[in-house]
């Protein structure tokens, strides 16, 4: 395959062997030349070996940088879009050629990113006259994007345009997937023109894309299993649709078709456009170009290490739009506007919460949805209060909780944005208190016990504790211990008829956090003294063991300040707390003395003192019953008035990212993404995030492999008391 012998005259029809010969051959064609309107209608179904589709990309890598075909074919690509468009009714040919266009665009530019790694030549030669009715001063970027934006939120999904909605998609994704090539932490030099074209929209369009991809989203727009709609892929048979999938989108992307040939009509919940429009969303939202200032200037003048560094802590980066359109989006309940025209003027994106949070709850199974709830709740006032005032927290809390009693099955960075999303809730008053009146009939997914009549607040203690106990085991991470007690100490103050599971497990979390401090005390007294025969350094070994037992004591002084707060502020509503606190009170004992602990455990004693003299007084013969001391209790709380205990302020947690949380999310977001948009790219050019080792390798050695969900450095952030 290689360069086309003669030029394609008016009227004269080409093999499709010729025509992509001549695309990616080292003859440039003007933009104007009849082989961009014959490629274009290249049959659709048409069945290509793979090898042949990657000798053609390598052709075109090895070309384009003299004959612009890349710049060309997307120029037409937005052609394609305005026509589709267009008023008046269009016919489904038009969408079929546009089809063709953004498939054809997405299969070379995704090669080009790849292999190329620098300047794609999206500009037209100096010679080249480019219609200046159509692109104007514009560059092909922009105008390719905006088109593609535009379409997307001007053309409702429908029968006939499902699949071209559904190829726009992909091709942002293909597009924006210039990040994959940058590092870790934006800079100044990275090269991301598609994302950089998406930014660059006006507030309106910018206004429209977001409330678009919400809504198809909350919408889930259903596959057409109408045969007529889909004539291109059909004749005779569904072997077409498979043809294709098996030739060239074997390069690219496999799972939108794939759902047309394998899901049913009543696969009303895949919805292949609402998973793309999320993941193109979240791409969006956290952009961060970095741009060069004056210190930027000096440090490219005077290259070293230092200054790399001062350029890494002092980044600026430009306003990103679609955030900031997602951060400002309202209730169209409060304004009650046409939601489809709302986003299309005004200053803020209009969307129905109700129908958002219900379909939030509905998919937070999966870990966009999570990272999309964490955006909102954390970006989001409007959102946020909209939340907390809702009486069915269960809707959203409900598959958080059970994602974290299944943490074995879950990414470290999975448990670390549910543990943040229920710390954020946590920060209010109003949402501690109402989890503890939302009664639960059953926990079908807890398999440990059989929770029965449990409040909401008081499954929440049980995950969060159980969310410590693994943590101890397997993790062993201190932000996620650290997460999950903040969490439990913003509740304690607000906890009411806390269940007599959630109490005991509340005890037993101070007896075994004890029972490790106990055991790192005797591990570095053991040490120290070996230490000390043998004449090692003792203050550096003593330093070392000391760190990990430091911050198990602030662990434990922690579990007591939630016990103590829920015995100062809410014992007469808790009397399975203070039995369990009396049932196992040998386990405070041996900190009595502790000077971090004493303070604190006078106030535990006081409440058992008061209870225990109680006991004594009803001078029972025999064995108490678990009721008759819980009756007691009961009894005795009634006349509680919390008489010598010492007050301490309330603790407050609360959730702030650190100053750099794009090194978190943009490689958090494109492992999602590239774990479920089925698209698979070549692991050996991404330098964004580290990747598995290759599992399989094709024929011209570009290496491939399924990105599985690994885990990058934890979201930084800060507890605030």
């Amino acid at each position: 395959m290689g360069s086309a012998p003669s030029t394609p005259r008016k009227g004269t029809a080409f093999s499709p062997e010729y025509l992509i010969g001549s695309f990616v051959g080292d003859k440039s064609f003007s933009i104007d030349s009849d082989l961009w309107q014959q490629l274009l209608q290249i049959p659709l179904n048409l069945q290509w070996p793979t090898h042949h589709v990657q000798q053609a990309c390598h052709l075109l890598a090895k070309n384009n940088c003299d004959t612009r075909h890349l710049a060309k074919i997307l120029f037409h690509l937005a052609c394609c879009l305005q026509e589709s468009m267009s008023t008046s009714g269009v016919s489904p040919l038009v969408y079929e050629k546009a089809i063709s266009a953004v498939y054809i665009s997405s299969v070379f530019l995704k090669h080009l990113i790849e292999s190329v790694q620098g300047d794609l030549y999206l500009s037209l030669n100096d010679c080249e006259d480019a219609p200046k009715d159509i692109l104007g001063d514009e560059s092909v970027e922009n105008l390719v994007m905006r088109n593609v934006l535009n379409f997307i939120v001007s053309v409702d999904v429908s029968p006939d345009t499902y699949l071209l909605h559904l190829e726009l998609l992909n091709f942002m994704i293909i597009a924006m997937s210039t990040q994959l090539l940058c590092g870790p932490s934006p800079g100044p030099d990275d090269v991301n023109p598609f994302l950089d074209a998406a930014m660059a929209q006006d507030s309106s369009l910018v206004n429209s894309v977001v409330c678009r991809m919400l809504l198809n989203f909350i919408g889930r727009p259903s596959i057409p299993f109408n045969r007529a709609s889909y004539s291109i892929f059909y004749d005779g048979s569904q072997s077409s649709v498979l043809q294709r999938v098996g030739s060239a989108a074997a390069n690219i992307v496999l799972s939108p078709f794939s759902y047309l040939v394998t899901s049913s009509g009543e696969g009303g919940s895949i919805s292949p456009i609402a998973d793309s429009s999320l993941h193109v969303l979240l791409v969006l939202i956290h952009y961060h170009k970095c741009v060069a200032n004056e210190d930027h200037s000096a440090i490219q003048n005077n290259k070293s290490s230092a200054s790399d560094s001062l350029l890494k802590e002092n980044p600026h980066f430009s306003d990103n739009p679609y955030c900031k359109a997602l951060e400002h989006t309202i209730d169209c309940e409060l304004d009650p506007v046409d939601v489809e025209g709302s986003a299309h003027s005004g200053r803020h994106v209009k969307l129905p919460f109700a129908t958002l949070f219900d379909t939030l709850g509905i998919c937070l199974a999966d870990e966009t949805a999570v990272l999309l709830l964490y955006s909102l709740l954390q970006g989001n006032s409007a959102f946020m209060e909209y939340v907390l005032v809702r009486t069915d927290l269960d809707t959203l809390l409900m598959p958080i909780l059970e994602a974290l009693y299944n943490a074995p099955r879950r990414t470290a960075n999975q448990i670390y944005m549910l543990l943040i999303i229920l710390l954020i809730l946590s920060q209010d008053s109003s949402f501690n208190a109402s989890i503890h009146k939302l009664i639960l009939p059953g926990v079908p997914w807890y398999k440990e016990r059989l929770l029965h009549q449990t409040s909401l607040g008081s499954l929440m203690v049980i995950i969060l504790i159980r969310t410590v106990q693994y943590n101890l085991s397997k993790l062993r991470d201190v932000y996620l211990h650290t997460t999950c007690l903040a969490t439990l100490a913003n509740m304690a103050p607000h906890v009411h008829r806390l269940s007599a599971y959630a109490s005991q497990r509340l005890v037993s979390l101070f007896d075994m956090l004890s029972r490790k401090y106990n055991k790192l005390a005797d591990c570095r007294d053991d040490k120290l003294h070996i230490a000390k025969s043998n004449s090692f350094d003792e203050n550096s070994l003593a330093e070392d063991m000391s760190t990990e037992l430091h911050i198990y004591t602030d662990f434990l002084r922690l579990v007591l300040e939630i016990i103590n707060a829920i015995l100062t502020y809410a014992l007469p509503r808790n009397p399975e707390v203070v039995y369990a606190v009396m049932h196992r009170q040998e386990v405070f004992h041996p900190f009595k003395n502790h000077p971090r602990f004493s303070e604190l455990l006078e106030n535990i004693y006081t409440v058992l003192d008061f209870f225990n003299s109680r006991m004594d007084a009803q001078r029972m013969d025999g064995d108490w019953s678990v009721n008759e001391v819980l009756q007691v209790i009961i009894t005795n709380c009634r006349s509680w008035r919390g008489e010598g205990l010492k007050m301490f302020t309330q603790l407050r947690f609360t959730y702030e990212q650190e100053s750099h949380p794009e090194e978190f999310f943009i490689p958090y977001v494109w492992q999602l993404v590239l774990s479920r948009c089925g698209i698979t790219f070549n692991t050996g050019a991404i330098n964004l995030f580290p990747v598995d080792l290759p599992t399989e390798s094709i024929e011209d050695g570009v290496v491939e492999s399924t990105l599985q969900n690994g885990d990058f450095d934890k979201p930084e952030y800060q507890l605030d008391p």
